[in-house]
């Protein structure tokens, strides 16, 4: 008989300078109990099968119409809540394509990690190594920071970004932080990533999408075109790299993770990959800025992790992307769920927002309300 600690030797990932948080650890445990993936649960064909009978899988009904009332007050333009591989619940346009905002960065993290198991991608590699350098010169204790702390937003480089949207105005005095040691999110990182990703495997993102995750998972509404890089390269040569998909490919991008990167059978990103990408790398309490510090979340490799504790212990383990105006897929293993939401342009539906919704489906399993 396997030991419960030879068991977790075994199991933990072999990318350096990861921390598997207790919590993910415990849950990984349960989720091998229960046997293969493949063969324990359901995947969509062209379409999501439907559950009819909410009850069926301890959800009251009642509650559940109940969240369309208080989504209507929201910006939402499209809501799926997909249980054990169905839908729960459905809201809005969830066939509408539009941008992605920073979801795009927790995607960039599972396309790394076919190209990190076959050894493509070293994400020991520097800057240095990779000949990176930016408009105007990094500095020498910036150009060590390595592909790690990159998709970790750890490298301690605070050069501007091409494009806004991140934490560099709460930046440390540039040259004064190790690379690895000092977590701000940061779109230069992010940016740089996506450099990396392309310099080191000589693929397109946008054709790695395509071919890597969007068409073994049966995308419906993915369209290679829409996709373009973008932002000011006076500022920075590394371009943002924006994806647009719909709230139902969404889904089918967050269950993809939640079946730890398994299609029907088919690993399509590697298994210990995507628990690397969504445990606990920088906890709750050593964020930057100091506002984001000692909140529900630590971050991972371009995931946010719920950590800390005051979380749930349904959202233990849980993890999400997160967008601007209101993109979100967020991965909750311990209720078998995945979560996709979106707004399009110029409409905005807010963290607190969408943590309603969060608090209602949690509020709707009837396991919370017997006794």
């Amino acid at each position: 008989m396997t030991s419960r600690s030879s068991t977790r030797q075994r199991l933990l990932p072999r990318y350096r300078g990861y921390r598997f948080s207790t919590a993910a650890f415990s849950l990984l445990l349960l989720l091998l109990s229960v046997g293969p993936i493949s063969a324990q649960h359901v995947f969509p064909g062209e379409r999501w099968e439907r559950i009819e009978d909410p009850d069926s899988v301890g959800y009251d009904a009642g509650r559940l119409d109940a969240l369309h009332r208080y989504i209507e007050r929201l910006n939402t333009t499209g809501l799926m809540v997909i249980v054990g591989g169905r839908v729960l619940f459905e809201h809005g346009d969830v066939e509408q394509v539009s941008y992605l905002a920073s979801v795009r960065k927790s995607i960039l993290a599972m396309l790394y990690g076919n190209y990190v198991e076959d050894g493509t991608i070293d994400l020991q590699k520097t800057l240095t190594g990779l000949d990176m350098d930016d408009v105007g010169g990094l500095l020498p204790i910036e150009r060590r920071a390595k592909v790690w702390d990159l998709i970790t937003a750890r490298s301690g480089v605070y050069h501007p970004a091409s494009n806004s949207g991140d934490n560099l105005a709460d930046a440390p005095p540039r040259g004064s932080q190790e690379p690895g040691t000092y977590m701000l999110y940061s779109n230069w990182d992010f940016n740089a990533a996506g450099a990396a990703f392309e310099r080191m495997t000589g693929v397109d993102i946008f054709d790695a999408l395509q071919s890597d995750i969007m068409e073994p998972v049966g995308a419906r509404d993915f369209e290679r075109r829409r996709h373009r890089k973008g932002g000011d390269m006076s500022r920075s040569l590394y371009p943002s790299y924006h994806m647009h998909l719909s709230t139902r490919d969404m889904a089918r991008v967050g269950y993809l993770m939640l079946r730890e990167g398994n299609w029907n059978g088919v690993q399509v990103v590697p298994r210990e990959w995507t628990h690397t990408i969504s445990g606990v790398v920088t906890p709750s309490e050593e964020m930057h800025p100091d506002s984001r510090r000692g909140g529900e979340f630590g971050y991972g490799c371009m995931w946010w992790v719920w950590d800390g504790p005051n979380v749930e212990e349904e959202l233990l383990g849980g993890y999400t992307g997160q967008g601007a105006y209101g993109q979100w897929i967020t991965v909750i293993p311990a209720l078998d769920m995945v979560i996709a939401h979106k707004t399009v342009p110029d409409n905005q539906t807010g963290w607190q927002g969408f943590r309603g919704i969060i608090e209602r489906l949690l509020q709707a399993r009837t396991e919370r309300h017997q006794n």
